[in-house]
């Protein structure tokens, strides 16, 4: 009777069948699907944990079940890219299968979406589990939405933040001082990145600059960096291009620096929801580990801003400056003004456009983005002993040091120097025009960013808008406020017609 029992127990607990490549990759997680009779012998649901054996290799995967045999037969297993490459499967390779338990992280997460604090063991597994794609996209979500509503406390963002460094790569320079900048985002333009890094590096100190792409803005850095050189290299490449040019633009995704962080801003991008502990531990575990020394933090307030009021960004700056100096960091945060979007081109080629003009000084450089470039220098020239640090980034802007160093770093990363007016801009285009005279008192921000991001950007590098008003400008009627540009007439019309009914700019 006990040996009969045993045989029922393999039956049910364990079966072999036949790999089907599903010729579909989940972007991450690990994904299998089962015959929905398959998955009834084993007593299996949906979102249910499998493990999948070939040989001495295995893994634990998420299960999705067929209710059709006619994409997964019933004996076969089909199987999604992740998965096939990890395991090194095939066509009708046989594999075994058993049931595995859920990841010790699905705990944790329940735990924080219940309101309570997670300790270091639980942050390490959740982080552990998030980066070797053991939590499929609606576990990773949770989590997401459990540290938005629930906000971490101090503790545990520092511990994420070690977490996120821990298990991700380290590029390690073994020079001092290392600089770096991070705005915490939410401002249309504000592409200083592209200004600060070559007058920084024209100075002879290193920054190596990782940068995002786009959130829920028009264009991240990366995005407009891509417009003149590629952003995309793995770690060693990028030492490389550091120590050769003292500097570099890249995206920080390709590199395996925190790529927990990488995960969690993909769950991120579609809710358009930013929590504010995962954006500390998110940028905090970014500059540890590039071995920044020297840490200048821009943090934008305004009405249509991230953060809405000085108190928030007085605590922002505070939980900035404890997590810096648990990481051994010279960090400052400046509070800058939110208000509105800062230059005046909006989406991938606009801006490198704004940017390649502030290079050259060129007449139509938008100098509200000039000035806050060489407000950041002074205060990174600060942080390392150098006094009137806007006068001497001045001189480097106006000697030409500062463009020829940009061209130096594009060049190192496979890109060519390029004049701005032959950067391609979308070929449909419409002016918005003020309905009457008077002062712009207001510009709304996440409506200028809708407007570029149904136009087309940043996918369409050439679509967004280019903005000629400021907060403080006279404007008169009939007076271009913004030109809205994109790449595709569905788009572009649907643009316009969202731009005629918002109203963008407040004139009195």
């Amino acid at each position: 009777m006990k040996t009969k029992k045993l045989k029922l127990k393999n039956i049910f607990d364990k079966m072999k069948l036949k790999v089907k490549d599903m010729d579909i990759s989940s972007g991450g997680p690990l994904v299998a699907v089962i015959n929905r009779k398959d998955a009834s012998m084993l007593d299996l649901h949906v979102m249910d944990r499998i493990k999948i054996k070939k040989g001495s290799k295995f893994e634990t995967v998420v299960v999705d079940i067929a209710q059709s045999s006619k994409v997964v037969p019933k004996g076969t297993i089909g199987v999604f890219e992740e998965v096939l490459n990890s395991l090194k499967l095939k066509n009708n390779d046989k594999v075994e299968i058993t049931i595995a338990r859920k990841p010790l992280s699905i705990d944790y997460i329940k735990k924080k979406l219940d309101g309570q604090r997670l300790n270091k063991n639980e942050i390490d597994q959740i982080v552990w589990d998030i980066v070797h794609n053991k939590l499929s996209a609606v576990e990773l979500t949770y989590f997401v939405a459990a540290c938005y509503t629930n906000v971490m406390s101090i503790e545990e963002t520092i511990l994420l933040t070690k977490a996120m460094v821990k298990h991700g790569s380290v590029l390690s320079l073994n020079k001092y001082p290392v600089i770096d900048k991070h705005s915490i985002g939410g401002i249309p333009g504000n592409r200083t990145t592209m200004v600060v890094v070559p007058i920084i590096a024209a100075a002879g100190y290193i920054m190596p600059k990782t940068s995002s792409r786009s959130i829920t803005s028009p264009a991240g850095t990366a995005d407009t960096m891509e417009v003149l050189a590629n952003v995309i290299f793995p770690i060693s490449k990028m030492k490389e291009i550091v120590l050769k040019a003292n500097g570099c633009i890249v995206w920080g995704g390709s590199l395996n620096l925190a790529p927990a962080d990488d995960k969690i801003i993909a769950v991120e991008r579609p809710l358009e929801i930013d929590a504010e502990s995962q954006l500390l531990a998110s940028i905090m575990a970014k500059k540890h580990s590039v071995s920044s020394t020297h840490i200048l933090i821009d943090v934008p307030m305004g009405k249509y801003a991230k953060v809405k009021n000085r108190v928030e960004a007085l605590k922002l700056k505070s939980e900035f400056e404890k997590i810096g100096r648990r990481l051994r960091k010279h960090i400052k945060v400046i509070i800058t003004d939110g208000r509105q979007p800062i230059g005046n081109g909006i989406g991938p080629c606009l801006e490198a456009r704004d940017v390649l003009w502030l290079l050259k000084r060129d007449p139509r450089r938008p100098l509200d983005l000039e000035k806050k470039c060489l407000m950041m220098c002074a205060n990174i020239f600060s942080m390392v002993g150098i006094k009137n640090g806007y006068k001497k980034a001045l001189g480097i802007l106006d000697s030409g040091k500062a463009y020829q160093k940009m061209v130096e770093i594009i060049k190192a990363q496979n890109g060519k120097e390029i004049a701005a007016e032959d950067i391609r801009i979308g070929r449909f285009s419409y002016d918005v025009v003020s309905a009457k005279g008077g002062e712009v008192v207001e510009i709304d921000n996440k409506f200028i960013s809708r407007i570029a991001r149904i136009a087309g950007a940043p996918h369409d590098k050439g679509s967004g808008l280019y903005i000629y008003k400021h907060i403080g400008d006279r404007v008169k009627r009939g007076e271009k406020l913004f030109t809205i540009y994109s790449e595709s007439k569905h788009e572009f019309e649907y643009a316009k017609d969202v731009a005629k009914s918002e109203k963008v700019f407040v004139v009195r």
